[in-house]
């Protein structure tokens, strides 16, 4: 049984975690705020990107791009963004599952010889995937790429993925990340980049009625190829923030998973070290009860 002393230094190592913790679940949450801003400053952007994309591809002429190009696959990019920090639970778990996952739907698609080139994004992410490198399968670590880089970080970082998917090295590229929903949800998703589909570029809310109204100059080709690559870019760049806030998201709730297991634990030992006081307070009475018998 623990004495006075030890359960006194227990109390305050608990007491101790409990508001690092705490103040640890607060930074968290002002982080996850500042990206849900970035998220929202993102969105007009990416959204006007969409509705011009959606107006052209409905004037139903042919358009040619090489970043629509589909191939026969047989080389594969996956960037699968983690954390460079710990103290965020399972997040990076998570996602090194879905990893798993997605490798094997791969190679059930276009065969069990597909090379993939997987790119990390974090330290965490970097170092999880580091075991999977074999004859068919490269870990790919891009210096300055991690979960904090900067706007032109990614910028450039998006263009290198498209030069390998323009020159062959790549034949599909692909971004696995964890989609931030709310503070207490993230989903994992798996997004294609390369080759760009129809799909990706209609936004729900165009009406194909209104786009009568357009004329295009010099012609709709021509602007379909130059804002073709600034809608890969902006989803790279809305795929970078998502990360960030369900990281911190994770990291906020992992936090707050901590702090009440502290205060539970604080709450029992300080109950058993006001038990074994008040025990202790008994017997010193009884033995001074004791002594005046004796005498």
């Amino acid at each position: 049984m623990a004495t006075l002393k030890e359960l006194k230094i227990r109390i305050g190592s608990v007491a101790s975690s409990e508001k690092i913790t705490g103040a640890m679940k607060m930074i968290s949450s002002a982080k996850v705020h500042k990206e849900e801003q970035s998220l929202r400053r993102l969105k007009p952007f990416k959204d006007q990107i969409k509705s011009i994309m959606g107006h052209i591809l409905s004037t139903g002429e042919n358009f040619n791009s090489p970043l629509i190009e589909t191939r026969e696959v047989k080389r594969a990019g996956i960037v699968v963004y983690g954390s460079d920090d710990g103290l965020c639970g399972a997040y990076n778990i998570n996602i090194f599952k879905g990893l798993l996952i997605e490798i094997d739907r791969l190679k059930r698609q276009y065969g069990r010889e597909l090379y993939v080139e997987i790119y990390p994004v974090g330290k965490k992410m970097t170092k999880a995937v580091r075991h999977l490198a074999s004859d068919l399968l490269e870990v790919k670590a891009v210096d300055g790429v991690d979960s904090k880089m900067k706007g032109e970080v990614v910028t450039s970082f998006t263009k290198s993925l498209r030069d390998s998917f323009l020159n062959n090295d790549l034949d599909i590229v692909e971004t696995l990340f964890m989609s931030f929903k709310s503070m207490s949800r993230q989903t994992l998703t798996v997004e294609q980049l390369f080759p760009v589909t129809e799909k990706m570029l209609t936004a729900d809310s165009d009406n194909a009625e209104d786009n009568q109204l357009y004329l295009f100059e010099p012609d709709a080709n021509s602007i379909f190829n130059e804002v073709l690559p600034m809608f890969v870019m902006s989803t790279m760049q809305e795929i970078t923030v998502q990360n960030r806030a369900s990281e911190q998201a994770a990291r906020v709730m992992a936090m707050q998973s901590a702090n009440d297991n502290a205060k539970k634990l604080f709450d029992e030992l300080q109950l058993e070290y006001n038990k074994l006081r008040q025990q202790s307070i008994t017997t010193e009475l009884l033995d001074i009860l004791g002594g005046q018998v004796e005498r």
